[in-house]
């Protein structure tokens, strides 16, 4: 999981974020991003109940989302909000790697959109 710092702690700034942001989408997921006057980066992980029923499942998709932005965090400097919007239950059974990999391209797609 990702330190409390990293994470959004109110709806008014994923509001904000989905409001200006702009998007990249994958076949996997979507990332919607925008830039924050903070000092570092904060991130949130949205799996919808068409994704998956199960709130165990949704909830396991959720988490090792924040364990792959974890591991990528120390290379990702760029100040941005950002949000990723799952829309796919194979993300459930991909390798951690793919997982990472996919993640790691789309955080590298927001510093050439910006």
């Amino acid at each position: 999981m990702i330190a409390q710092k990293y994470r959004f702690h109110s709806r008014g700034g994923v509001r904000y974020t989905y409001q200006h942001g702009k998007t990249i989408r994958t076949p996997l997921m979507s990332l919607v991003f925008a830039p924050n006057t903070k000092h570092h980066q904060r991130f949130g992980v949205v799996v919808s109940k068409k994704v998956l029923k199960s709130a165990v499942g949704r909830n396991r998709i959720r988490r090792r989302v924040y364990e792959a932005l974890r591991l990528e965090l120390p290379t990702f400097t760029a100040h941005l909000d950002c949000i990723f919007v799952i829309y796919n239950r194979s993300i459930l059974k991909l390798p951690f790697t793919d997982l990472r990999r996919e993640l790691r391209t789309l955080l590298d797609r927001t510093l050439t959109e910006l």
